[in-house]
């Protein structure tokens, strides 16, 4: 496997320790031999670690350090991953209008770049921003578009996200008891990639966690969690009024 794929599937799997080691060591032999895509990759897998560990501060200034490496090289295809760092940033800042127009710039240059699963993923985050801003048609709108593109070309990698979608989309409605289905829909689906939520989804679920625990009383959250971790994530939207 290429160091892209051992870090990233490190970072899925929760070895934090790891990403560090490897992205240390991949940045020292990246600048060695002037490999502009190892140096962008590790300083973008640092940002992450940071961003998991709850430093948001120093999530962004990793990110922009990779941007800085990426702007730099002329590859455009080397922005696209620090750029959605940043957007994540901003979103888990609090500063939805920003993160809003950073995803859209996202998705744009995803576009540009014949990269239609990464312009889902970003579509799919630009939801949760306007889900933030109390956009509540439009972000219905948009998971809808995401989780639709992502049954049909089969991107089982992002069947969890389709499941987190779901669940803040409940809580928001104020649905809780879908929204406890939900969050156990996502926690299996997590479990049988081997993986755990990117930082910005953790945050989404633990939210929602929050607000249905304290809607339903931790014994009626705890039954609807359990329900869901047993629902296919393919026919579990098939009641919504879309």
């Amino acid at each position: 496997m290429s160091f892209s794929d051992d870090v990233r599937s490190a970072f899925r799997r929760g070895e934090t320790g790891a990403v560090v080691r490897m992205s240390t060591a991949e940045i020292e032999r990246a600048r060695a031999v002037g490999d502009a895509a190892g140096e962008v990759e590790a300083r973008y897998s640092l940002a992450r670690v940071a961003i998991r560990g709850g430093d948001l501060t120093l999530g962004e200034a990793r990110a922009r350090e990779a941007l800085d490496v990426a702007v730099r090289s002329g590859d455009r295809a080397l922005e696209e991953r620090p750029r959605h760092v940043l957007a994540a940033v901003a979103r888990m800042a609090g500063d939805l209008t920003r993160a809003r127009d950073l995803y859209r710039e996202s998705i744009a240059l995803n576009e540009t770049l014949g990269r239609p699963e990464t312009v889902n993923s970003e579509t799919h985050n630009l939801a949760f921003c306007e889900l933030g801003l109390g956009n509540l048609a439009e972000a219905r709108r948009l998971f809808t578009l995401s989780r639709t593109r992502v049954f049909r070309h089969g991107w089982d990698e992002f069947v969890p996200y389709v499941c987190v979608a779901g669940a803040a989309l409940a809580s928001a409605e104020g649905d809780h008891p879908r929204a406890a289905l939900m969050v156990g829909l996502a926690d299996a689906a997590f479990a049988a990639l081997g993986q755990v939520p990117d930082p910005d989804d953790a945050a989404d679920l633990a939210a929602v966690r929050d607000a249905a625990t304290e809607a339903l009383g931790p014994a009626a959250y705890a039954a609807a969690q359990e329900r869901g971790r047993h629902l296919d994530p393919r026919t579990a939207f098939d009641d919504d009024d879309l």
